[in-house]
């Protein structure tokens, strides 16, 4: 397939800038294994799934990302941190008039830390931070949170709240897994009276989540690299939830990546599935045999973006893509502070 197979026409009006009042408060489209649409809400979720069933969610945390500083020449830095490497080290996005070579130091406002381009990584800046200080605890000072491009207005107390979701505990995210931000107490309590399990994973979403496929022969794409993680409690509530006949959804399109990613790897099911971390590049697109998820939660997608490429592999491409005409002519809101689709995997995805 082609990158302009996933086009679709969208009104700037329906990307939606800020979250509602309530996480819980959205519109919920589904989308059944026949490819069959319903217009729903997300509080209707309890009754949606049924007992046993596990909900898989992704416990990364957003860092604040964005950081702004000056090079020895004064000029002006601006930095998206892609990844942290470990030992004070990450790579970045670098915006930036000329070119630093690996050796320069830039001096990050407020004079809170410095850091030095160690290498370069295609359109990626490696840097490592001078002197003892904690790496985390210099973004916490120097950083913003990394609201998405599309997203028009400074982050504020609102967004350092709701661009988090209620479970985020492992530091590490660039953006948010946004299926995860419609998740409050009161409905994860809902849930669990309901018969419903949850587990967690951690997979670090990277910038890279943004940018955009810029071949329209998408076996030429290289995706961006992620690092993720899946503990053996997880890998236990797979394979008892398999084992009494549950579904296992995924919360968005990180936690499915990153179990079928780990699957992949071990040439395994998901009730076979092994402790294990690393990174994934995995690119999901139609013809893709889902080994591990039943069920997706996730967000809508910007066009021609490998993760609406994902979801139209797992809930058919005509399909997915009439959902998604359907939700444009519903005044759907679209992206990450909008609205989400539940589906069932297409048979034979």
């Amino acid at each position: 397939m082609r990158r302009s197979d996933f086009h679709y026409e969208l009104p700037a009006e329906l990307i939606a800038q800020h979250p509602l009042p309530r996480r819980s408060a959205g519109r919920l489209l589904t989308l059944d294994a026949g490819g069959q649409p319903a217009d729903r809400m997300i509080a209707e979720l309890p009754q949606l799934l049924a007992p046993g069933d596990l909900l898989v969610f992704n416990d990364t945390r957003v860092i604040p990302a964005r950081l702004f500083g000056r090079k020895a020449t004064g000029g002006r830095v601006e930095i998206m941190v892609e990844r942290l490497l470990g030992d004070g080290a990450l790579l970045a996005q670098l915006g930036v008039s000329k070119t630093p070579r690996p050796g320069a130091e830039i001096t990050l406002d407020g004079d809170v830390g410095r850091l030095r381009v160690t290498d370069r990584e295609a359109d990626l800046f490696r840097l490592q931070l001078l002197g003892e200080e904690d790496l985390l605890s210099v973004l916490e000072r120097a950083g913003q949170l990394p609201l998405p491009p599309y997203i028009e207005h400074a982050p504020d107390a609102a967004d350092a709240e709701r661009y988090q979701t209620v479970f985020a505990r492992e530091p590490g995210a660039v953006a948010a897994p946004t299926a995860g931000l419609h998740f409050d107490q009161p409905l994860l309590a809902a849930l669990r009276d309901a018969g419903v399990r949850t587990a967690t994973l951690t997979l670090h979403v990277g910038a890279g989540t943004f940018q955009p496929v810029r071949v329209d022969d998408l076996a030429e794409h290289q995706m961006h690299a992620e690092r993720y993680r899946i503990d053996p409690a997880l890998c236990e509530a797979l394979a008892e939830t398999r084992a009494r006949g549950g579904r296992i959804v995924a919360v968005g399109t990180t936690v499915a990546r990153a179990l079928e990613s780990a699957a992949a790897l071990q040439e395994t099911a998901g009730r076979d599935l092994q402790p294990c971390a690393g990174e994934t590049r995995l690119f999901i697109t139609p013809g893709y045999r889902f080994r591990v998820v039943d069920c997706l939660l996730t967000n809508f997608h910007l066009p021609e973006s490998t993760l609406i490429m994902l979801v139209c592999a797992f809930g058919g491409y005509e399909s997915v893509m009439a959902a998604y005409r359907h939700a444009v002519a519903q005044a759907y809101r679209f992206f990450s502070y909008g609205d989400a689709m539940l589906l069932s995997r297409k048979p034979g995805s």
